[in-house]
């Protein structure tokens, strides 16, 4: 099994984007995931949270604090923390994001930086922030904040820079932000004392393809992409002594044909044998098999509802937020990285997002 199954009931927090941000979700809500029978369900006894376009969550490494993206124009970040009744509470009020629509956002390992990706808009840049975070994870305002700059061939998406995710490699030096508009992968070094990064490199990735997420093998030699615009997933080559990534063969992320397909969420399995991608278009969730320096489709299933986007690992199962048909779906990963059919879905409108609690 590629990760160990849960022997009871786990809480799941889940993200969405809210009426004021073009949805129809609560915001933040706790959902009861039962590995055993693979379904999650609404977790009756603890309310909802409303923050506005929940649409990606970050735990940090030592408090019991989460952070959410705001996804709006201008673009905020909340950080929520949960009583001794397991009740959501927000800590402190919403902080700047750094840019317009915040949509990724990751913690430093040392639990003191909070790294903000904002995709931008069709007239602002992509940009990433660095918020310094309190001795009980509250967020400052931001202490530096990067502007991409780039573009891409494809006509309406890649104008100008969107910065799509922010994490900091498996070795800890370098914070690497991915950027669909403008076809690259920056490279920087988080000066830890004054909280400012500076540009180390940059990866150009193959135009038009439109990175979206990162999803790094455990050894760290290989890194993955989900490439939004060019429907495909790329396995790269990453040296750990620059920043640099070195793209190698291309897979289609999706056997379906005469559909529109975006990749959005991606997954490499702890094992280091299998990477999982969802396809907003195809509605499914694909899987590979890591072969040497690339990726070998071993299956695809249903999402379990429309638009998968968010991709999240726990327990021996993938949970998926899918977007569109407002369900959170549940799939079982079998020993050979092949993956069962949904149990049946919750709903939870226009949830976009997952973290295991």
């Amino acid at each position: 099994m590629p990760t160990p199954a849960s022997s009871g009931p786990l809480l799941v927090l889940t993200g969405s984007y809210t009426p004021d941000t073009g949805g129809d979700g609560a915001g933040l809500a706790v959902v009861r995931f039962d590995p055993a029978s693979g379904r999650p369900a609404p977790e009756s006894g603890l309310p909802p949270l409303p923050v506005s376009g929940a649409s990606f969550l970050a735990a940090h490494p030592t408090l019991d604090v989460v952070y959410s993206t705001n996804e709006t124009d201008p673009g905020t970040v909340t950080a929520v923390t949960r009583q001794l009744d397991g009740a959501l509470t927000t800590l402190g009020t919403p902080v700047a994001g750094g840019g317009t629509n915040p949509c990724h956002l990751t913690v430093h390992p040392d639990g003191r930086w909070l790294l903000t990706a904002n995709y931008g808009s069709d007239t602002d840049p992509g940009t990433v922030a660095v918020h310094r975070l309190d001795e009980d994870g509250r967020v400052s305002e931001p202490t530096d904040v990067v502007v991409h700059e780039g573009s891409g061939p494809v006509t309406g998406r890649q104008e100008g820079s969107h910065a799509h995710q922010v994490v900091v490699d498996p070795s800890g030096r370098f914070v690497l932000a991915t950027d669909l508009g403008a076809d690259a992968v920056f490279a920087y070094v988080l000066d830890t004392r004054a909280g400012t990064l500076a540009q180390t490199a940059v990866s150009r990735l193959r135009a038009g393809s439109g990175p979206r997420h990162l999803a790094f093998a455990p050894d760290g030699e290989l890194v993955f992409s989900a490439d939004e615009l060019s429907s495909t997933v790329t396995c790269h080559r990453y040296d750990a002594g620059t920043g640099i990534l070195t793209a190698g063969s291309a897979v289609p992320a999706t056997t379906a044909q005469d559909v529109d397909n975006y990749p959005g969420g991606i997954v490499a399995s702890p094992c280091g044998r299998f990477v999982w991608v969802t396809n907003r278009g195809a509605d499914t969730v694909a899987a590979f098999r890591i072969t040497g320096s690339g990726l070998t489709p071993i299956g695809e299933v249903p999402s379990g509802g429309t638009w998968p986007r968010g991709l999240t690992l726990t327990a021996g199962h993938l949970l998926v937020a899918n977007q569109h048909s407002g369900t959170l779906a549940a799939l079982r990963v079998r020993d050979d990285g092949t993956l069962e059919q949904p149990a049946p879905a919750a709903s939870l409108p226009s949830v976009v997002c997952t973290l295991p609690l």
